[in-house]
């Protein structure tokens, strides 16, 4: 009886492994080195929340998700080279993006901040930073915001490929401030034995125009019917529960916002 109920177990298990094997792929392209959001594990995985939420999504779609990694900077241009179906890495809507590919609904919507040494006086504005480095990553919306208000108040504006290379030039004393995403500079640096000679300046970042309207995911014009698809999804979630349960192991407050 044993031997005929492991039979049965492991015949289970295997058709299992067989359905999800036959479920079409949904690849998903990411930067993996913008924690929490996407990440790499110590076993090379790539993990977050943004990750657990295109599971959720590619369930309520039957679909299998499969995630391929793109640098910052060339990852519009490998969506439309069909390297991979969409975007999911929390990328800001913006109207400029918008004219390139169609976004989801809202997945997210966090304010930026800057951040700077303790007892440095600075006060991240763009007054205060003259003169100054500032550092941001490559091809993002906080390196825009830079350009039009840092650079012009007169201080260097430094880009990275990654947010990791600018926490080091930071820690470092090579650039005097960051600009980015709050929760990533959070988590990403300051709540790191690295980070704990700085924080969070009190200036705010406002510009609607060059900050967007919160994170979507990103589809290439033509993917009508995935993009559909992926917004009775993003209702699915929220309305079972998921995004809440997903968002609840990464964060403290509401990621989602207003």
């Amino acid at each position: 009886m044993k031997l005929r109920h492991y039979l049965v177990l492991m015949g289970l298990s295997c058709a299992l492994a067989s359905q999800a094997a036959e479920l079409p792929e949904l690849r998903i392209g990411t930067d993996a080195t913008y924690e929490p959001f996407e990440y790499k594990s110590p076993d090379g995985n790539i993990v977050g929340f943004e990750v657990d939420l295109a599971n959720a999504l590619c369930a309520e779609m039957k679909r299998r998700c499969v995630f391929v990694e793109s640098p910052w900077d060339g990852i519009i241009p490998s969506l439309m080279a069909k390297k991979f179906d969409m975007i999911l890495s929390g990328m800001t809507v913006t109207d400029a993006r918008r004219k390139t590919i169609n976004f989801s609904d809202k997945i997210t919507d966090i304010p930026y901040r800057v951040i700077i040494k303790r007892g440095s006086g600075l006060d991240g504005s763009p007054k205060a930073l003259a003169g100054k480095r500032v550092g941001v990553q490559k091809s993002t919306t906080e390196a825009d915001f830079a350009d039009k208000y840092y650079a012009k108040a007169g201080a260097t504006v430094t880009r990275y490929d990654s947010t990791q290379d600018s926490y080091l030039d930071l820690a470092a004393g090579r650039v005097d401030a960051l600009v980015g995403n709050l929760v990533e500079m959070q988590m990403g640096f300051l709540d790191k034995p690295e980070g704990k000679p700085f924080e969070f300046a009190p200036y705010e970042l406002k510009d609607p125009v060059i900050l967007g309207y919160g994170t979507g995911i990103g589809m290439r014009k033509s993917d009508t019917k995935l993009l559909a698809q992926v917004n009775a999804a993003i209702k699915a979630i929220h309305t079972n529960g998921s995004y809440k349960t997903i968002a609840a192991k990464y964060f403290s407050f509401d990621v989602y916002g207003k």
